[in-house]
């Protein structure tokens, strides 16, 4: 007979699928870090340039949850046994995630990143402590978005020496690929979406999609499957799961812009209200709101700027409309569908569990 704990919880077992996950994105995150830490000694070391590079550069990779990683493993472990080569070419995609958190916080002009100085702010306060000539935040700016473009690159420089052979490097290709541009169009599409002209429900969630979703879910999905020769009827399982999980994490990362906590998200509190943006919780607000509550919300769109006391009667319109419980509700929904979608006759076993992991682990997050 097992021994009873005191506690009356029963312990986990060993290997638990959340623990192999953190096990897998330490290991996404020291390859991306070493990768990168390499490429800034090569190209910058001794260079007057480099005096912050060297630290920054590298500094910006760690910390980073290595959801796209995750993802991209997963589905290569859907048709593969365990790889090293796989891992560093997962690994990549945080590096891919990394160009995209730097031009984010630039177009945004957010200043905190993972709890940190984000990228553009640091290089901004360099240029001041040198005494330099010249705005101090537009060489910042500029020096963010030219290390962007170097983790453009280094992300596809560490696929293609990732030691996967040529032939599984092809058939993954059209999905990163498809993952950049989706994310670029998705950005630019983003971009146009002001809380002052509200796009319709339909429209926000193609956005979202596009955006999001398929970038951090779905695509690295496929593309791990696309590495390890998965078959057309897994890689469409994938699709499906991803795709949903995609739509639920990125509705849940709009609740956390609203509502997150600083102290967890790393982010200013209300900082997607702060920046103005039509997420889906305002969208869904404003569709639910009243007619008393919709007036509310026209004057709030038309402030010049939203500081914390408009933060604060955002908020709570949002909450008095039921728009935040219902947002719960729509991610349980899709939560539940894409457990749905995996069909135990086709995806693993060992597969399958640490997809209902990372779906939870994507819809249940508060960072």
């Amino acid at each position: 007979m097992t021994a009873t704990m005191t506690t009356g919880v029963a312990a986990r077992p060993p290997h638990a699928p959340s623990e192999r996950l953190d096990a897998l994105g330490r290991r996404c995150l020291a390859e991306a870090h070493g990768f990168v830490n390499a490429r800034a000694r090569e190209h910058f070391s001794g260079r007057s340039e480099g005096a912050l590079a060297e630290t920054a550069v590298p500094d910006f990779v760690a910390g980073g949850k290595c959801l796209r990683p995750l993802f991209a493993y997963v589905g290569w472990r859907c048709g593969q046994p365990e790889s090293d080569a796989a891992i560093r070419a997962a690994a990549a995609l945080e590096l891919l995630h990394c160009f995209a958190l730097v031009q984010d916080d630039v177009m945004d002009g957010s200043t905190l990143r993972r709890g940190r100085t984000a990228l553009h702010t640091r290089f901004a306060r360099w240029h001041e402590e040198q005494g330099w000539a010249g705005s101090a935040p537009r060489f910042g700016e500029s020096a963010a978005i030219l290390f962007g473009d170097l983790f453009l690159v280094w992300s596809e420089q560490m696929l293609r020496e990732s030691g996967l052979a040529a032939d599984q490097l092809a058939r993954g290709w059209p999905h990163y690929d498809a993952m950049r541009a989706e994310l670029a169009v998705g950005q630019l599409a983003d971009l146009v979406n002001d809380a002052r002209a509200l796009p319709s429900w339909d429209t926000l969630l193609d956005v979202l999609r596009r955006k999001s979703g398929n970038y951090t879910v779905r695509r690295p999905l496929e593309f791990g499957a696309a590495l390890a020769g998965c078959g057309p009827e897994l890689l469409a399982g994938l699709g499906e799961f991803g795709g949903l999980v995609g739509e639920a994490f990125q509705l849940r990362d709009d609740l956390l812009g609203v509502f997150g906590d600083p102290a967890v998200t790393g982010k200013p509190a209300g900082q997607d209200l702060r920046e103005r943006k039509a997420s889906s919780v305002v969208v869904l607000a404003a569709a639910m709101a009243d007619r008393r509550r919709q007036a509310e919300f026209a004057e709030l769109i038309e402030l010049d700027t939203v500081d914390d006391e408009a933060v604060a009667r955002w908020r709570e319109l949002i909450e008095a409309t039921g728009a935040r419980d219902r947002m719960g509700e729509l991610i349980r929904e899709r939560a539940d569908k894409a457990l749905a979608a995996i069909d135990p006759a086709v995806v693993p076993h060992h597969a399958g569990e640490l997809l209902a992991a990372l779906a939870a682990r994507c819809t249940e997050r508060d960072r």
